[in-house]
């Protein structure tokens, strides 16, 4: 997976394991030392009781717009040109970790033939040094970290690919339904939709 470190390979993967859980531990400590106003774990535990909302079964269904050409664009298999969306069935299973200062989200997309076509994981985290939420996002083979703004009733993040800026926004609906967009913008050219996902909670 790009970005991650090829020591994981060969069966080492439990050894630093433990041993980076045994360095975390010893320079956490190190750090409440040096810097008592920072690294409070009741703060961040308390930041992230703010995404509450988000934790349960999901499920629903999402549309996928590509653009003519892009990767996919075949695949409504009606429309060469890729302006019909692809809509697939959605699940994100939401739950804390850590006694409440992680946040895991696991994402899978099936089409109508229950084969999985998209699966993607992320975690969310509270750094109440910079008093900004992170979310890093594994997708593919690939991860990209950035900055979440959380607001009451939902959240939002970007991120730069090459020329092209993308924004994801999450909110929940007047019926309690997960709403999350996705857009596109590239240059002084307004936003293009790219997908459309809503849920509801099973529990």
């Amino acid at each position: 997976m790009n970005r991650l470190s090829s020591a994981f390979l060969g069966g080492q993967a439990g050894k630093l394991a433990m041993a980076a859980a045994v360095a975390i531990t010893i320079l956490s400590g190190t750090a409440s030392v040096q810097q008592p106003a920072t690294n409070s774990v009741e703060a961040q535990r308390q930041a992230m009781q703010k995404l509450s909302f988000l934790a349960g079964n999901w499920s629903g269904t999402v549309s996928i717009i590509r653009g003519p050409g892009e990767p996919g664009s075949q695949r409504t298999g009606s429309d060469p040109g890729g302006e019909e969306p692809l809509k697939l069935t959605q699940t994100e299973n939401v739950r804390y970790k850590l006694g409440g200062l992680v946040l895991l989200i696991e994402g899978k997309s099936a089409g109508a033939d229950g084969k999985t076509r998209f699966e993607a994981l992320a975690t969310i985290a509270y750094d109440d040094a910079t008093g900004k939420y992170c979310i890093r996002a594994y997708s593919g083979g690939h991860y990209l970290d950035t900055e979440l703004t959380v607001s009451a009733d939902g959240f939002s993040w970007g991120f730069q690919g090459g020329p092209m800026h993308i924004v994801n926004t999450m909110r929940l609906t007047p019926k309690g339904q997960w709403r999350e967009t996705t857009e596109e913008k590239m240059g002084d050219n307004p936003p293009r939709p790219t997908v459309d996902m809503l849920l509801d909670r099973e529990w």
